[in-house]
């Protein structure tokens, strides 16, 4: 009898619906990723031995400056309805409101481009009056430098001013709230009831000061929260060995 010759299987693997899945997979992470913004100071965290993780959502930022500025951060929730460009436009309009009611005599109303303006900030710390003509700075860059101190704010007046992060004094008195404190107030009133919850439970506020943060600074802002009620709130800081 003759040989029989077996057919030889092509060993070429077909990679197409490997592609398929894998770009699938990019696309999914990129669009649930969360991207962190960028702040308007560099601050280097105290360490400590504490492992319990600040939340990445429904937060209110308290970032210090080593030169005791003062700035906030808002997120809100990955869900689509209270995310985090809504939460912030609603923090405004809360913060508006709450501006105008204790100064009657001078009244700030902001445009739809303010205010979407407003929404995409991820850290700010500027004086109420400021804020609108702060917004109205085009140019990103520039805004940013306008926010980091490195550029002056050019108002309608004329003046030239450097900012000095979100006004903030030693206030004990709960019916007439500083700024720092109204803005606290307005985040905890938003819409997103998530951000409020974790507010009351101490997990919605979080204070991140430099290691070179006059404690002065920063006790400051302890208690700033303390006189509107804001009793639980956390620190953050860079882990470290218990050894060290």
């Amino acid at each position: 009898m003759g040989k029989v010759k077996i057919k030889k299987k092509d060993t070429r693997i077909d990679m197409t619906a490997m592609s398929d899945v894998t770009v699938l997979l990019l696309t999914f992470f990129m669009l649930t990723s969360t991207f962190l913004t960028k702040e308007p100071v560099t601050v280097i965290t105290p360490p400590s031995v504490s492992v319990e993780k600040v939340p990445d959502q429904n937060l209110l930022s308290v970032l210090i400056s080593p030169t005791g500025k003062v700035f906030l951060a808002v997120t809100g929730s990955k869900d689509s309805t209270f995310k985090s460009e809504t939460v912030r436009a609603d923090l405004l309009k809360n913060m508006a409101s709450k501006y105008n009611a204790l100064h009657p005599e001078a009244k700030i109303s902001f445009t739809n481009k303010e205010i979407e303006a407003f929404a995409k900030t991820g850290a700010f710390g500027v004086p109420f009056r400021y804020l609108k003509e702060w917004l109205d700075i085009e140019d990103i860059t520039l805004r940013d430098k306008v926010l980091e101190g490195e550029e002056p704010l050019s108002t309608k007046d004329g003046k030239k001013v450097m900012l000095a992060g979100i006004p903030i004094n030693m206030n004990e008195d709960p019916n007439n709230p500083n700024e720092f404190q109204m803005w606290v107030q307005a985040a905890y009133n938003s819409m997103n009831e998530e951000l409020k919850t974790s507010i009351v439970k101490g997990k919605g506020i979080a204070i991140k000061a430099d290691q070179t943060t006059p404690y002065s600074v920063v006790n400051i802002v302890m208690d700033n929260l303390q006189t509107i009620k804001m009793n639980k709130f956390s620190l953050m800081t860079a882990l470290k060995a218990e050894e060290e």
